[in-house]
Formats: structure tokens, sequence, C-alpha cells
């Protein structure tokens, strides 16, 4: 239920742990600037390479057990199913340089059909990275040379049909412009730690192994007061001192409503350490510029931010990700 009409003794508690935790978060020393080379001592001292075998292309999605699908469904209490997917359109924007162009066929027999192509791998449109999407030092997620990927074959390793068998899992849904009290983040703020850790206590949740988690930051509020702006270049996200904490959490699945990595990264010499040591280190599949705007009302109003997560990507044979549909059941 929506925070004001809890009862006040709740209301009371909750608010004031909330400020507990914020006061904290102001208190506490500013995360340590990170370099280049931490960056590179991560790729190693975080790394799940053969964590579950020498030829695993799954990653972190191994961490989706049966039990934590069963937990999953322990969550479904009304069906109230909510899509956390952008509409896709053909509008060409700041934040959507190549967008979705469609070839309509009108038959005699009265068919409609339509021939897509669009550049999904961008700020626009809701996709899946599959874990050959991003290398280092010429490797892909477990070892894999990148050198083997071709224009007429695809990846044949890592590629988007090793997720075929789709996820459930747990979601969990961090609203940090609601923990802040604001309609959106502006474009550069960098998550760290500390704030993912107050809103755990806000929420009244503990990310666990197995989780998709997944980060609003009202992205798509200031894009509809102020107009569309180059998220690839400038967005709020995880700094990169989140990426030692996703490990040790075992987070499965990570995703928000922008490109995930706070930009500029804040890490000079690497553009987006986020994607390189979430996909190469850790095997951890991303879903980028996610639409959580309807979860968010959701999620307020029943005053839970856990849910029911599925997502199934098309088993494109050789992809390095594909549009999905992510959809959170209450």
């Amino acid at each position: 239920m929506p925070l004001m009409k809890m009862k006040p003794l709740r209301y009371l508690a909750l608010a004031g742990a909330l400020t507990v935790s914020l006061a904290g978060l102001r208190a506490a020393e500013p995360a340590p600037k990170t370099t280049k080379e931490q960056v590179s001592k991560w790729m190693t001292e975080i790394s799940n390479w053969g964590r579950w075998g020498k030829d695993d292309q799954k990653g972190t999605l191994n961490l989706i057990t049966p039990a934590k699908r069963k937990q999953a469904l322990a969550l479904v209490k009304d069906g109230v199913s909510v899509s956390l997917a952008h509409d896709i359109d053909r509008e060409k924007a700041a934040d959507s340089p190549r967008p979705l162009s469609a070839e309509m066929t009108l038959d005699g027999a009265g068919h409609a059909m339509d021939l897509y192509t669009f550049w999904y791998h961008g700020s626009i449109i809701t996709h899946i990275d599959a874990l050959c999407h991003y290398s280092y030092e010429g490797k892909l997620y477990n070892g894999f040379p990148r050198s083997e990927i071709t224009q007429e074959k695809g990846c044949p390793k890592n590629g988007v049909e090793n997720q075929k068998n789709g996820y459930m899992t747990r979601g969990i849904l961090v609203d940090l412009p609601l923990l802040r009290k604001v309609p959106y983040l502006e474009p550069g703020d960098a998550i760290t730690p500390a704030e993912i850790e107050a809103w755990e206590k806000f929420a009244g949740v503990k990310i666990s192994s197995g989780d998709a988690l997944f980060l609003r930051t009202g992205r798509w509020v200031r894009r509809a007061r102020l107009g569309p702006w180059n998220v690839a270049a400038s967005a709020a996200g995880f700094d990169a001192s989140m990426m030692p904490w996703f490990h040790k959490r075992d987070i499965a699945l990570l995703g928000n409503d922008a490109v995930e990595d706070a930009q500029p990264s804040g890490v000079e010499g690497v553009g987006r350490p986020i994607h390189q040591l979430a996909i190469v280190a850790l095997g951890l599949p991303l879903i980028d510029v996610m639409d959580l705007e309807a979860l968010a009302k959701e999620c307020e109003k029943r005053h839970k931010w856990e849910f029911m997560l599925t997502v199934a990507p098309p088993p494109v044979l050789g992809g390095t990700g594909f549009p999905v549909n992510p959809i959170a059941t209450f």
C-alpha cells in the first residue's frame, strides 16, 4: 500500500528507518574513484570463469535454481502482470539515431506483413545483451576467443541462443527517485552500494543469489518532460564500484531504464565498466533500456518491490542479444 495509507506506527517506523539510512548515507565517505587499473584487477578478482565448468555459456543464469524459481512463484498472489519493455516506434531522436524501420506488405489475399530492421543495441529499444556482446583483451566470458566471431555466422560461443529456456526468478526493483523523493535522477548520477543498501532497508528486501535487480532512474519521466537526449553519452546508472557488490550478492540478471553504466563512467579509459565486468568477467546478462514506470507505480501501490520475473529471449543462433519484453507478475 502507499506509504501515506499505512497505519501510523508502521509508517513512522519505516520513515524513521529511512531517515537513519539516508543520514548514514550522507555521512559516509565517498567511494574511492575507480581507475582503469582497478577495473583490470576486478576482471580476474571477481571473475566467474570456470565456476560452472570450462564449457559454460550461461554464466550467472546458473544461479537461477529450481529453488529460486519456486521462491519466485510464491510471490504471485493476484495474477497481475506488468510489462517492463519500452514501446518500439519509428521516431528518430537524440537517443534513437537509428530507429526501427518497417517495410509493410499488403497482398490481395488480405494479409498484412512487415519486414523489420532495427539497431537494438542502442538506447531506445529494450533488449538483452548476450555474453558475446563484450570482450576484453580478445576474450569473451569463460575465456572463449573473440576471434572466432564472424559476420557470416555470428558468435559460435556465448550467443543469445544459450538463453532460450528463458528466466523465471525473483525480480527486485530499486526505485531511487522514490528513495530520494525526486521525479528522476539527473544524467551522470552514479549509484554506489551504499545507496542500494539504503534502498534494501527502505523496501524491506534483501537482494540475494539468483535475483534479477532492476534500477529505475526515471529516465522516461525526464524524457517526457524535457525531451530526448543522447543517453548513450549522458545517463544516470551504476557506478563501477557496484561490480564487486554484484559479485558478492550473486546477482543473476541486471537491468535499468538507460544503459546500465553511469555516463560518463567516471573511469578514465573505460567507457562502460559495468558492461565489461558484468558480461565478460561475471557472465552476467544485462537488460538495457527497460521501461520501469508502470512497474514502479504498481510496486508503490502495493508497497512491495519484489515480484516474479519472466523473460524469454528469442534463440537467434550466434546472436549478441535481441529485443525482449520482460514481465513482472504480482
